[in-house]
């Protein structure tokens, strides 16, 4: 069982150490970061939305927002319920709780769920991945689930701390980019060619760290100024890092690792379907914008 982990909250103080403890753990195990950051996150978001709803350390919490008009919301005297299938919803076996976006009549709004049948049950099927296969995001079919509110309508997504969770995510990357790292740091190879590939993994990997760094410096320095450009920054650099990574590592060592190493290929597989969280291009044009729109951060 995979324990949610305990973390600083983003912009108080000790962004840093939140973000070392989620590399730390996507260095160790992938699926665990995706969950323990999933839980994270949760809890950032309800600190920060005010939810004062009933918790204790036995939850575990996931973020179902993808497609937020996939489950609608509705209100009747017995209060909020929610109808609909959500796709995408890591941890579908391992949440006891989440926090789900659906579109109600006064738009799109963030509610707290609990993941129980017959109200939330897992689509079987729904989720055929080999990597990431551990972190069960099958789709959640809802059906009339109790659900209570979180914050107004639109604040989910128009909060300071939705970047903050993007650059969590981005640290779980590191982590596993770090992972994969390992395998070549412990080879016995030491030719000119394998000792390159090692220099430019860890120059990849400098500018990663950095980058995490300035962002959790810039935001405990202000964590209600808008971090939009910095998280798709953060992003971007520790994707292309991590991608250096993935290719330098297998170029270096072949094919070996990769198929006698079972822990390495699970790695690689799961860090592959991570990365593509991200929206590559769309996120890039997203930044270009931003720069073209404001002063440039160099």
């Amino acid at each position: 069982m995979i324990d949610s982990p305990d973390l600083p909250l983003p912009g108080k103080g000790a962004t840093s150490e939140r973000l070392r403890k989620l590399a730390e753990l996507g260095r160790r195990d992938l699926v665990a970061a995706r969950l323990g950051e999933g839980h994270a996150d949760a809890v950032a978001i309800r600190a920060e939305l005010g939810d004062d709803g009933p918790a204790d350390n036995r939850e575990r919490w996931g973020v179902w927002a993808a497609n937020p008009k996939s489950v609608r919301a509705s209100f009747s005297a017995g209060g909020w319920q929610l109808t609909g299938d959500r796709p995408w919803c890591s941890g579908a076996a391992w949440c006891t709780h989440a926090l789900v976006t659906a579109e109600a009549d006064d738009g799109i709004r963030l509610f707290a769920v609990t993941n129980r049948p017959p109200y939330a049950v897992p689509v079987d099927g729904t989720w055929p991945a080999v990597g990431m296969a551990a972190s069960d995001s099958r789709t959640i079919r809802f059906t009339q689930a109790p659900a209570r509110p979180v914050g107004e309508p639109g604040e989910y997504v128009d909060r300071p701390g939705f970047w903050h969770g993007g650059i969590g995510v981005a640290a779980c990357w590191y982590g596993g980019a770090l992972g994969v790292a390992d395998t070549l740091r412990a080879s016995t190879r030491r030719d000119p060619h394998t000792l390159a590939h090692l220099g430019a993994v860890d120059v990849a990997l400098g500018a990663a760290r950095a980058v995490l760094a300035e962002a959790a410096a810039t935001i405990d320095a202000d964590p209600t100024a808008n971090q939009h450009r910095l998280a798709l920054r953060v992003r971007a650099t520790v994707e292309a890092a991590a991608t250096e990574v993935l290719d330098r590592v297998g170029r270096a060592l072949g094919a070996g690792p990769l198929c006698r190493d079972e822990a390495h290929a699970h790695r690689v597989a799961d860090l592959t379907v991570y990365l593509r969280q991200s929206h590559a291009e769309a996120d890039l044009e997203q930044l270009g914008r931003l720069i073209a729109e404001g002063e440039p951060s160099w």
